[in-house]
């Protein structure tokens, strides 16, 4: 089984970080947040990924390519120009580099990336956004319900403290809590290939235009995931995350 991530958008909210690189290429920890994901899949099960390229697409085939020449100790022989490496790769995974187009919309890119999921179930997240759901549960219920596709939901914390009030007096502040019913699309999807039949072409948002049509059709499920998820959308997100990684309490750091 293979998970798709879609890697291609323009980051425009972030652009303090994206004018040089994509945003699944912005760091936390010294990693870009798009290794965080791959991740937390390989942590679960899965080591092959396909990632639909747009917008600065050679930044993320560069990182991939020199991936193992960047990662630790190396010795090198000036006149033969071998390099030796010291220790292995920290990672296993296969990497499928796909360019989409600049200008493709998440559905089109989705659907370009058939030749590589059209035999079997798949997974599908967003290259900017972590948590710690656990994929294998999430498979379980995808296979239970029998739909094409399974969103996983979650309720995002306030971007605000709480207020309560007893008059006119403070009777409870909450710091950021979760919103109450308001669970939305989280990524981390689980689909079946009959669902690229739902993708027209390049042109269609996979949120505006391919899911409502599988809410028609009764074929989309939705995972509730209540725990941690936080996307990346602005500098005060991208803060927030790397001040978890740093203090140790990242919930979606693989173990």
């Amino acid at each position: 089984m293979r998970a798709v991530i879609l890697a291609g958008g323009l980051g425009t909210r972030l652009a303090e970080e994206t004018e040089t690189r994509p945003k699944p290429m912005v760091e936390i920890g010294g990693r870009p947040i798009l290794w965080h994901i791959m991740s937390h899949y390989a942590a679960h099960w899965g080591t092959e990924f396909v990632v639909a390229l747009g917008d600065k697409s050679d930044v993320i085939k560069r990182y991939f390519i020199e991936y193992a020449r960047d990662m630790g100790s190396l010795s090198v022989n000036l006149a033969r120009g071998e390099v030796s490496h010291h220790e292995t790769v920290d990672v296993d995974w296969t990497v499928h580099l796909l360019d989409t187009g600049l200008h493709t919309n998440t559905g089109g890119r989705v659907k370009r990336a058939a030749p590589w999921v059209n035999d079997g179930t798949f997974m599908l997240t967003y290259g900017d956004g972590v948590s710690d759901v656990d994929v294998q549960a999430l498979l379980r219920f995808h296979r239970a319900t029998g739909k094409l596709a399974t969103v996983t939901a979650v309720r995002p914390p306030a971007r605000f403290g709480e207020l309560r009030f007893d008059g006119d007096l403070v009777s409870a502040f909450s710091e950021k809590p979760q919103t109450g019913d308001g669970w939305i699309n989280g990524g981390f999807f689980v689909l079946e290939p009959k669902v690229l039949d739902y993708i027209g072409g390049d042109d269609e948002s996979f949120e505006n235009d391919v899911l409502p049509r599988l809410v028609a059709d009764g074929e989309l499920a939705a995972y509730k995931h209540a725990k941690f998820w936080q996307c990346m959308d602005t500098l005060r997100d991208k803060r927030q995350l790397e001040a978890l990684w740093q203090e140790g309490r990242a919930p979606w750091r693989a173990a």
